[in-house]
């Protein structure tokens, strides 16, 4: 494919998993740091638009499209939060041996932090974790969230059939550059996009619960965890049990460090994108490897 070097992201690439599915990533920036931003449930990588052009001013800035996501081809196999670090450490491979710093959305948090509870951490600088879903979070195994996904499950093909999933979903993404509030509002709207959260939300809870009953060792690495504690509309209610679940985990590391986003509810990355960038950058420049 050739390069697009007009866009946002910088240059778009293919690269091939194992069993030969094609993932697709854009990156910009150089040196010989690496900043790989992993989204959350339901987004390709447009959820960086406005934080990955400020991180690739001082680093090599990456942003992928998770199987079934943006270009990258569907998966066959279940998509569990293993098979989804597999593929997340054959884009690492490809991209070099680091050090890496690795950011994750919502969904995205866990992905890094299991990748990193397996890599070399020589390999790695640090994590940031932006609004991550946490394991800590006791709302996530009540039934009512069963409940909920089931009839999302349900719900999401028949309103991206419609256009209604569009029409609802891409309205806040309307801060991004209109290059990638273009690809936004084509790629993670679809059908696709919905089988896709569909196929990702099957072991959702199962993967959340083992990492509940079984945490992961970070080791001495740099954490840092960003939280929302804006209050309102619709968060308003599980707003307070998340930031509490996200207070817990940065306690619990051993180089963890909480950052609150005052503006913010779940959106970070649209609403204090400068906030989310800047921890990246005082990563880089600490390391010393611009």
């Amino acid at each position: 494919m050739p390069h697009n070097t007009s866009h946002t992201f910088g240059d778009s690439h293919y690269i091939k998993t194992g069993d030969g599915r094609r993932l697709h990533y854009m990156e910009s920036g150089t040196g010989r740091l690496t900043v790989v931003f992993e989204s959350g449930m339901g987004m390709s990588r447009s959820a960086w638009g406005l934080v990955q052009p400020l991180v690739a001013e001082h680093a090599r800035a990456v942003v992928y499209d998770r199987a079934g996501s943006g270009r990258s081809e569907r998966d066959s196999a279940p998509r569990t939060l293993a098979r989804i670090t597999d593929d997340l450490a054959r884009l690492l491979q490809h991209l070099g041996e680091g050090p890496f710093i690795l950011a994750g959305h919502s969904w995205g948090g866990p992905i890094i932090r299991k990748l990193a509870a397996e890599m070399d951490h020589a390999r790695l600088r640090g994590l940031v974790l932006v609004d991550q879903t946490d394991e800590h979070c006791g709302m996530y195994f009540e039934e009512a969230s069963a409940k909920h996904y089931g009839r999302m499950n349900t719900l999401l093909p028949v309103m991206a059939g419609t256009g209604l999933y569009r029409m609802m979903g891409a309205r806040p993404g309307r801060v991004l550059p209109a290059d990638v509030y273009k690809d936004h509002r084509r790629d993670d709207f679809t059908v696709q996009a919905a089988r896709t959260i569909i196929a990702e939300g099957n072991n959702f809870i199962e993967d959340l619960r083992t990492l509940r009953d079984y945490p992961l060792n970070l080791g001495d690495l740099e954490v840092s965890v960003i939280s929302g504690t804006l209050m309102s509309g619709m968060e308003r209610k599980t707003r307070p049990a998340l930031h509490e679940a996200h207070r817990r985990t940065a306690a619990a590391l051993s180089n963890g460090r909480l950052i609150e986003a005052p503006l913010s509810g779940h959106m970070i990355m649209f609403s204090e994108p400068r906030l989310v960038a800047d921890e990246i950058i005082r990563m880089i420049r600490s390391s010393g490897n611009r």
